[in-house]
């Protein structure tokens, strides 16, 4: 299974970008996906996740209210919608698929040890 992200860049403070997450060689159906940030200096962040069984998503209090998570099974990616975007934003963005049911959940999303694919990041700086 592979992970492949795309969609950062360089923004301006209070502007948006939206991150995709490709799965190939499997279906998205059989994941759960989180997606995690790592800024300098700091630890890995769970952010957010979706689920594979109805799609209920969560998010961590520091992007809730401006990140949004969808997905579209028909393309195999998930998406990662972030709006309001400040420079505490900026950081290497990770999306990873997790084999266990229900890991989407509020209490085990934000834990690396339940993923088992991870993409390559994708960097997001907010600077003006």
């Amino acid at each position: 299974v592979q992970l492949v992200e795309s969609g950062g860049g360089l923004v301006q403070p209070g502007g948006s970008l939206r991150l995709s997450c490709t799965v190939s060689d499997d279906t998205l159906d059989n994941y759960d996906i989180g997606w995690f940030r790592r800024a300098p200096g700091k630890e890995r962040e769970g952010i957010s996740c979706i689920g594979r069984s109805d799609g209920t998503a969560h998010y961590a209090g520091s992007v809730e209210d401006r990140f949004t998570i969808s997905r579209d099974t028909a393309k195999n990616t998930v998406y990662l919608q972030m709006n309001s975007l400040q420079p505490d934003d900026t950081a290497v963005y990770y999306c990873a698929a997790s084999e266990y049911l229900g890991w989407c959940d509020p209490g085990y999303y934000s834990s690396p040890a339940g993923y088992s694919y991870w993409g390559q990041g994708t960097q997001v700086t907010v600077s003006s």
